[in-house]
């Protein structure tokens, strides 16, 4: 008899009794490439087959009779004893629970081990368990594979992770150096308002008052000269007329220019009084319904950097709705809350999808995201088609007050 069969017929004797089942059971033990065997309720073999012994370094024969666990399971990978009281094989006879398992090794005659994958199920005679049935395969190569591909995955997630490193650095410098270029327009934008006010104003109010003086003269002598002199005087108080307009709209224009470059409302009355000005004129120029809704109580000052950012981000919103939205009406809420300033600005305009507010030439966009990171805030867009867009800028205000002087 095979050495597969030798101790078969004690847990089935229904089955040894037929000498064709035998051989056709036995061929099949020898003709696969997993090792099997069986145990009895003792943890003896009862039965192996070619493969299973060659891959555990016997001969099928010696194997025989011969406890398994302490054969080939005494110990785990580490060298530390394995008691079987703890071995999942056994426990397939002895709680009736199978198992398959991959992260454990079997030991040689030659007392190396090898990673194996096992799987142990109960015989069963009726409903009595006579032992069990053990199948396994040397899974070396594939744990030498599934480390060498873990090393690389390690090796790849810390190039990664450096080169993340390396790119948000960038970017914080990146941030850092835009930020820093905002401030330095902000304070040429500053200087050249001022010197536009200082000087070129203070011009233009003189020539215009020299121009209404020499209007005025000439009024005067108008009544002395004969006609032909009060022609020539009245067509040069014509011209005296028109330059006075002009001189009147490029003082209007200077005004713009200065109220561009630096709001003089945001100096003297502070942020909310430019903001809500901002609004009035926006709803104005472009004949839109403004909804104002501020808190009573009075809103934090913020320092004059934070300020600044805020009117720009607020500017740039407006914008915005002029540029695409095609409104009726804007509203604008403020709210403070312990720590956090939260400015929403809605419209009911055409609106547009989520995907053109990232797109790479909404610059607009991401100047007011990179305004409000770089003061820790963040800036949301919530925008559906022919529903309308809605900006919200939410501000610490802590982090904000931390760097007062």
């Amino acid at each position: 008899m095979s050495p597969a069969l030798a101790t078969l017929s004690p847990c089935a004797p229904s089955v040894a009794a037929d000498p064709l089942w035998q051989r056709q059971l036995g061929l099949l033990l020898e003709s696969t490439g997993e090792g099997i065997f069986g145990i009895d309720l003792a943890g003896h073999c009862m039965f192996i087959n070619p493969a299973g012994a060659r891959m555990l370094g016997w001969e099928a024969d010696a194997v025989l009779g011969r406890n398994m666990h302490w054969l080939t399971h005494h110990s785990h990978a580490d060298g530390s004893a394995y008691p079987d009281s703890e071995c999942p094989i056994f426990n397939a006879f002895r709680q009736g629970l199978p198992c398959r398992i991959d992260t454990e090794v079997f030991w040689r005659r030659d007392g190396s081990a090898f990673a194996v994958e096992y799987s142990s199920h109960p015989i069963l005679d009726g409903e009595q368990v006579r032992g069990a049935v053990i199948t396994f395969l040397d899974i070396t190569e594939r744990k030498r594979a599934e480390q060498a591909l873990q090393r690389a995955k390690d090796e790849l997630e810390q190039r990664v992770n450096e080169r993340t490193r390396e790119l948000s650095a960038a970017l914080g410098q990146l941030r850092e150096l835009s930020a820093y270029l905002e401030s330095v327009r902000e304070e040429e934008r500053t200087r050249i308002a001022r010197e536009v006010h200082d000087e070129l104003g203070s011009l233009l109010v003189a020539l215009r008052m020299d121009v209404n003086w020499l209007d005025k003269r000439l009024g005067e002598q108008q009544a002395r000269e004969p006609g032909e002199a009060q022609a020539m005087r009245d067509r040069m108080r014509c011209k005296c007329g028109n330059m006075s307009r002009l001189i009147e709209s490029a003082v209007d224009n200077v005004g713009r220019i200065i109220t561009d470059l630096r709001p003089s409302i945001l100096d003297h009355q502070g942020l909310w009084a430019a903001l809500e000005w901002q609004a009035q004129e926006f709803a104005q120029a472009g004949e839109l319904a403004l909804d104002w809704d501020v808190p009573d109580a009075p809103l934090p000052e913020l320092p004059e950097p934070a300020a600044m950012a805020v009117f720009r981000i607020f500017q740039e919103m407006l914008s915005n709705i002029g540029r695409h939205a095609q409104a009726r009406r804007v509203r604008v809420r403020i709210e403070c809350t312990p720590g956090l300033l939260a400015l929403r600005v809605q419209d009911d305009g055409r609106g547009a999808l989520p995907e053109a507010f990232d797109a790479p030439d909404a610059y607009g966009v991401m100047g007011m995201r990179e305004r409000a990171l770089h003061l820790g805030g963040t800036l949301t867009i919530e925008s559906r088609l022919g529903q309308g867009c809605a900006f919200d800028l939410r501000l610490p205000i802590a982090a904000q007050a931390a760097e007062r002087p």
